[in-house]
């Protein structure tokens, strides 16, 4: 196994007792281990053994053998080799404790091809080489979630007694301030663990909010640090007697939790190319690679029974591949902006799925779509999620059988991805439905 040497970055803040080291699974799950401080110096040299089937369980942490990994393999172990740069104090625990993403390596030093940091980075390469260099920012939805009396999960109330589960807190100012402990303490985590946040929104549910990024042209360290701010926002919350979901959607009255990525293409000089002579011609081709792909990416931006229940009509979650200007309603929105940042709003993908594999099927749209030529439908100028268009997935099934038969998209990933996400995905479905539920029995007893 190949070794590297442990950089400045890798040096520990002071007084540091322990440190978690993780992965990010397929799910966009941390994955690790807490190490004593004296053991870093070698594991941050060496790196961190442990199995490399970590990268493929299911959401619950359960090992389901896709492909025969962790079974038929013997469950070998793989390096994790700590990424430069995102080494952060963990301002939440309760011991002086450190945070270090890894990337995991095999036993002949190469990258894992199923690790999902791997998939985007290669998508990336891909895109730069041919001149298409992403600019990106991703905005996550959650709940702060407690249970009722009779011991049901309901959203948070504020802290001047509104009822669990009514009305709505679009942008309420009242919202924010009632829970403004939590939000400012989430605020200056985010910004001692160097994530650009750029603001707080209080999103349709009752006690769900919006966070929001910096947009940046590292689409690989964006994912990195959506799944770091997944974390700390649980983090904090669990901290102050909270919890905090990313659950696609808990509630079946209220809106779902999404997870929407912004995007436009720059030149060399970092000008955007989408606000330029000729831009308007990139942005629809950029569009219809999205059109394109839309059918066979849902496993991706969907990957959870839950998810499924997002889309339904009027909503603002696109049920049709339709696209416009200012327009919620579509699943690629074009925000009204200057020139200089303009961009494509992609609207389709769930809060509990994996920010790296989400970005990898967007850019791997945008390249197909451009170095194609594709055109795009006309833009809707209307409501546009009243009804789903006829061949996209509605439900977890029909969408891991397309993304198994995913003709554009398999060029872009692994070969045997789509089988390999499939399977774990089938099996964590069958494990979710395996016992009868009080619906069930309400149904049909």
């Amino acid at each position: 196994m190949t070794t590297t040497q442990p950089s400045p970055d890798h040096t520990l803040p002071p007084g540091t007792r322990f440190i978690d080291a993780f992965v990010i699974d397929i799910n966009g799950i941390p994955r690790g281990k807490r190490l004593t401080a004296d053991g870093w110096a070698r594991a941050a040299s060496t790196g961190v053994a442990f199995s490399a089937s970590a990268l493929v369980l299911d959401h619950r942490g359960m090992a389901q053998g896709p492909l025969g990994i962790g079974t038929a393999d013997g469950d070998p172990d793989a390096a994790g080799l700590p990424v430069p740069g995102l080494l952060h104090r963990v301002p939440w625990a309760r011991e002086p404790v450190a945070q270090a993403l890894l990337s995991m390596r095999g036993r002949d030093g190469a990258p894992l091809w199923y690790d999902p940091r791997e998939i985007l980075r290669a998508v990336v390469e891909r895109c730069r080489a041919d001149g298409l260099h992403p600019v990106v920012s991703i905005e996550l939805e959650f709940y702060l979630v407690g249970a009722d009396a009779a011991g049901r999960v309901v959203p948070l109330p504020g802290v001047r007694g509104d009822v669990p589960g009514t009305g709505a807190g679009h942008l309420s100012m009242q919202h924010l301030e009632d829970h403004a402990a939590f939000l400012h303490t989430l605020h200056a985590t985010l910004l001692a663990q160097g994530l650009p946040g750029d603001g707080l929104v209080c999103e349709y549910g009752p006690g769900q909010f919006e966070l929001n990024l910096l947009h940046g042209p590292d689409p690989l360290l964006a994912a990195d640090q959506a799944v770091l701010q997944r974390r700390a926002t649980e983090g904090v919350a669990a901290s102050m007697g909270l919890r905090a979901s990313f659950m696609a959607k808990p509630f079946a009255a209220l809106s779902g939790s999404g997870l929407h990525v912004h995007v436009s293409l720059v030149d060399e000089g970092g000008r955007n190319r989408f606000g330029a002579a000729g831009g308007e011609t990139l942005l629809a081709q950029a569009v219809a690679g999205m059109q394109r792909l839309h059918a066979q990416s849902m496993a991706v931006f969907a990957p959870s029974f839950s998810a499924y229940r997002r889309y339904r009509p009027g909503s603002f979650v696109a049920m049709s591949s339709a696209w416009g200007e200012d327009n919620r309603s579509v699943a690629f929105r074009i925000p009204r902006s200057a020139p200089a940042a303009r961009r494509i709003e992609h609207r389709l993908a769930a809060a509990d799925a994996s920010p790296h594999l989400v970005m990898a099927a967007i850019l791997a749209a945008i390249h197909h779509g451009i170095t194609q030529r594709l055109e795009p439908t006309p833009p809707a100028t209307a409501n546009a999620d009243a009804a789903a268009d006829p061949g996209l997935p509605t439900d977890i099934f029909a969408a891991l059988r397309a993304v198994e038969a995913a003709d554009v998209l398999g060029i872009y990933l692994p070969p045997r991805f789509g089988k390999l996400f499939a399977d774990i995905k089938r099996a964590e479905a069958a494990d979710l439905f395996a016992d009868v539920t009080p619906a069930e029995h309400s149904f049909y007893l």
